[in-house]
């Protein structure tokens, strides 16, 4: 489900003092890489992920790569930082960055 104009900005707000729970690196996206964005998703459903690669398209293609094997929406991307939302099946109220 796309995400509204008016929600995103919501999110963003909420997003901006949030800290990277995941950082992306040379190794791109791993299993383990994965499975850790599932649990933060699951958890916090709206997370930064930081991603540590100088090349800016590349960045842009594992951002796009990321939220669809996540099958999460981007909120924002802003230099190295991506915002990603993703609503949780059973959400967990005193984890969850949006309840």
């Amino acid at each position: 489900m796309p995400l509204t104009p008016v929600l995103k900005k919501q999110y963003r707000a909420l997003g901006h003092n949030l800290k990277p729970v995941l950082t992306i690196a040379g190794n791109g996206l791993s299993d383990g890489v994965m499975e850790e964005l599932d649990r933060a998703l699951n958890d916090h459903e709206l997370i930064k992920v930081k991603l540590v690669i100088a090349d800016r398209e590349l960045r842009k293609q594992v951002i796009a790569e990321l939220s669809k094997k996540a099958k999460a929406e981007i909120v924002q991307e802003i230099g190295k930082v991506a915002l990603i939302f993703r609503e949780a099946k059973k959400p967990n109220l005193r984890l969850s960055n949006i309840r």
